[in-house]
């Protein structure tokens, strides 16, 4: 069995760290930073010009008609340069669209999800639960919405979200224009200094994704790729951590020699190395079987563990190797440490999906 990425998938990882590369340098990022919202539309749009935001869309709607596993090298390259895009909402959204839309909804929207000129972000967030199985957002029969959602990444910029909601058939998604009536959305800053949104429905006009008979498959769908991505971005966050963290140790000096050569500096690492092999090869099982459109849940859920569990553990190692520094806002430590953390609870932390693993294996 060949375990090898193709060529076209690593071509779509190089390319995309060539661009993030050179957009992603500290300068430019705190000046991003201090316009109060991790976006960066420059560069957002640079990679919708490299094809970058639609390698898993059709080709009929300007896509390259790739897959999952190209959308999660690109993610990982995000990661790694804690980059602020949105991608890991944008991508699971236009590729659900892509799978269970109807044309009309994909002649609507895809084209401009492929060139990055419409931005898609996914609903799905509430009070009291990450991904709800049965959203307190509900579906009337006229076709419309009512009900909040929370923590709604790229909700203030978005062109149109994909919703989770219960109707009379049970939940599933339903996709609103941004400036459909009855939609009204209020900034949310996280720790990260990004801006996500909490949006209310009242009585907003909604259009299904999927047949009635699809709908908890459509849902289920949504929820596992969100996660994958989200996964996707942290292994990135994660092997960037190390990287930067590393490359510390080898040359910050303390009593005459580099801290890297310490035993509890370099026994750090080593097992941050670990961790991150481990958030890979669950990461890449995850994506594998999704893509494949295999039974998946579980796998998503261990991919997610890992990624909450070393994620963790490799952001708190990045501010303690690195000192004060690590919290210094004028150095890169701190970005890899806010980004990890909201992707350790992002979806659920490693309770919630240690739970989740522990159902499917007792059903």
């Amino acid at each position: 069995m060949d375990f090898l990425f193709t060529p076209e998938q690593d071509e779509a990882a190089d390319l995309a760290a060539n661009i993030l590369g050179d957009r992603t340098g500290n300068d430019r990022l705190k000046a991003v930073e201090a316009a109060g919202d991790r976006f960066d539309a420059e560069l957002w749009t640079e990679l919708g010009g490299a094809g970058l935001l639609s390698l898993h869309l059709p080709e009929t709607y300007g896509g390259a008609g790739l897959g999952l596993i190209e959308l999660a090298r690109v993610l990982v390259e995000v990661g790694r340069r804690v980059a602020p895009v949105p991608l890991a909402v944008h991508g699971p959204a236009a590729l659900l669209l892509a799978e269970h839309g109807t044309p009309e909804q994909q002649q609507a929207w895809l084209p401009g999800a492929a060139d990055g000129s419409v931005l898609l972000a996914a609903a799905v967030a509430e009070e009291r639960a990450h991904l709800p199985a049965e959203p307190t957002v509900r579906a009337s029969a006229d076709g419309t919405l009512s009900g909040t959602k929370t923590l709604v990444r790229a909700g203030m910029r978005a062109d149109a979200f994909v919703v989770t909601a219960t109707g009379a058939d049970g939940a599933g998604v339903y996709l609103v224009p941004a400036d459909a009536d009855g939609l009204e959305r209020v900034a949310q800053h996280t720790s990260d200094g990004d801006v996500a949104a909490l949006v209310t429905f009242a009585d907003t006009p909604a259009t299904r994704i999927g047949t009635a008979g699809e709908n908890a498959e459509t849902a289920e769908r949504l929820g596992q790729l969100l996660v994958t991505a989200a996964a996707a971005e942290q292994l990135g966050v994660s092997e960037g951590a190390l990287r930067l963290t590393a490359g510390y140790a080898r040359t910050r000096e303390q009593f005459g020699r580099p801290i890297g050569t310490f035993q509890a500096v370099s026994q750090r690492l080593a097992d941050g190395f670990i961790d991150v092999l481990g958030q890979r090869l669950t990461l890449w099982q995850a994506v594998w079987r999704l893509a494949e459109g295999l039974p998946a849940a579980t796998e998503v859920a261990t991919a997610k563990l890992w990624a909450a569990d070393a994620g963790h553990r490799i952001a708190h190692t990045t501010v303690h190797v690195h000192g004060g520094v690590g919290i210094d806002l004028d150095g890169e430590a701190h970005r890899y440490f806010t980004s990890g953390k909201r992707f350790e609870q992002l979806f659920g932390g490693a309770t919630e999906q240690a739970l989740a693993i522990g159902r499917s294996f007792a059903s």
